[in-house]
């Protein structure tokens, strides 16, 4: 059986349609040898490595960002306790949100307080602010890891673990697939991160522009590293019409870009029986997604 390693990019909220992947591996009886995420795809890594499974996950997903009030009072519980912790925390600057306190209030029961209690091994991509590279972690404290990776300098502060500041994983790299190599046979990488979709006439907020920039430095890095050595799938949701905070989008996300699973669970079929009978193709598969809109199909696999 082919050693089937996962890649799961960032994206914010444009990462619920990680969902259906883990799905696709559920559907097929698969279980990847390792899962390195970015981001978002770090937290649903994480789910997903604890034993959680995809209809698990995204349950606890749409239950979770179902409604407002229940949101704004996790967050209230992550506030300091006192108001000199309140100025010491940074107050509600721009890029100061205790990115820690944050996720944690937001993660299933089921994650373990440390890597090496996981049911299956999962590498968290960080970007280390000083000494300027990516750094994966996969030991130790399991909630500061995936904070570190979630830290979007436009807005939360840095994180400071074992003696380093750290943030977000994908500013370098935000597809972290090549992770993956001399672990496995086959990795399939899940590319959420998007672009800026809208209106030309309407000016962006700052703080849009600020995300929306962001994504585009992270996509040219994403195009770089797939031109010059692919993953054997490449799996595209079509994510773009929603934005990284749209997390009470949930169940609208999941609804739109569900219609992948099934060309993601040919692709990993064909390729993993390709392999069984040793045929290597020397190409690679993309599975894209696309609209509703009838003139194609919803979603397609590609060898490229």
């Amino acid at each position: 059986m082919a050693r089937i390693g996962l890649a799961l990019g960032g994206g914010g909220a444009r990462g619920i349609a990680h969902i259906h992947v883990l799905a696709a591996f559920d559907e097929l009886g698969l279980k990847p040898v390792r899962i390195v995420g970015s981001s978002i795809g770090a937290i649903m890594g994480a789910g997903y490595c604890s034993g959680l499974d995809a209809r698990e996950i995204a349950e606890f997903v749409v239950g979770s960002f179902a409604h407002r009030r229940d949101i704004v009072a996790k967050l209230w519980h992550t506030r300091p306790a006192s108001l000199r912790d309140f100025f010491n925390d940074g107050g509600f600057r721009i890029g100061q949100l205790n990115v820690e306190r944050i996720v944690g209030a937001f993660l299933p029961a089921q994650v373990p307080k440390t890597f090496e209690e996981l049911t299956v091994p999962l590498g968290v991509m960080a970007t280390d602010y000083y000494r300027r590279l990516e750094c994966e972690l996969d030991t130790g404290e399991i909630v500061s890891a995936l904070a570190a990776s979630s830290a979007l300098p436009a807005i939360f502060r840095p994180v400071r673990r074992q003696g380093r500041i750290l943030v977000d994983g994908g500013i370098y790299n935000p597809l972290p697939y090549d992770r993956l190599k001399g672990r496995c046979d086959v990795t399939v990488a899940v590319d959420v991160n998007g672009g800026p979709e809208g209106d030309p006439s309407i000016v962006p907020a700052t703080l849009e522009a600020m995300v929306g920039s962001s994504q585009l430095m992270m996509q040219a890095v994403i195009d770089l590293k797939i031109r010059s050595d692919p993953p054997t799938i490449l799996v595209r949701p079509r994510v773009s019409p929603y934005r990284v905070l749209d997390f009470l989008r949930a169940q609208e996300i999941l609804d739109a870009t569900s219609p992948i699973k099934d060309d993601v669970k040919y692709a990993i079929d064909n390729t993993v029986e390709a392999r069984h009978r040793g045929v290597e193709t020397g190409a690679f598969i993309e599975v894209i997604g696309t609209d509703r809109s009838g003139k194609q199909h919803e979603n397609s696999a590609v060898a490229r």
